[in-house]
């Protein structure tokens, strides 16, 4: 709420120094744009006040600035940015957030069949005799 009526003041501050420095008399020939006589107000005191005033809305424009600046961080002072838990459990660095499953209970791990080692049995069955032909199939008729 105080930072809403804080902005509407600091509006109404800038278009009242946008104002007050409009109507102050030109001094310099910058674009062709003379300081003549013909100005809104064209007495000495006229342009001391309005210089005053432009020195005191700028001064309470910084101090507004200031107090929004303030105002807006009070609500946020307990937090940092690097310890918020505002991003959830989303890893710093990390591209976007990953859905990570329930953990399951698994079974616990055994160990890796040994394979068995091969014996002289089954070597001597795969080999052919030495007084035996190798099996040659049939000859087709």
């Amino acid at each position: 709420m105080l930072q809403t009526i804080l902005l509407v003041v600091m509006i109404l501050i800038s278009i009242a120094l946008i104002a007050v420095v409009l109507l102050q008399r030109s001094e310099g020939g910058a674009l062709g744009m003379g300081g003549g006589p013909s100005g809104f107000m064209t007495a000495r005191g006229a342009g001391n006040l309005l210089t005053v005033t432009t020195w005191w809305l700028g001064g309470a424009f910084g101090a507004c600035a200031i107090a929004l600046t303030i105002v807006g961080n009070i609500e946020r002072s307990n937090q940092s940015v690097v310890d918020s838990d505002a991003l959830g459990s989303i890893a710093v660095g990390s591209a976007a957030p990953t859905e990570t499953a329930p953990a399951q209970t698994a079974p616990a791990p055994t160990a890796p069949a040994q394979p068995a080692a091969p014996s002289l049995d089954d070597l001597e069955a795969s080999l052919p005799t030495v007084g035996q032909a190798p099996a040659q199939p049939a000859p087709a008729q």
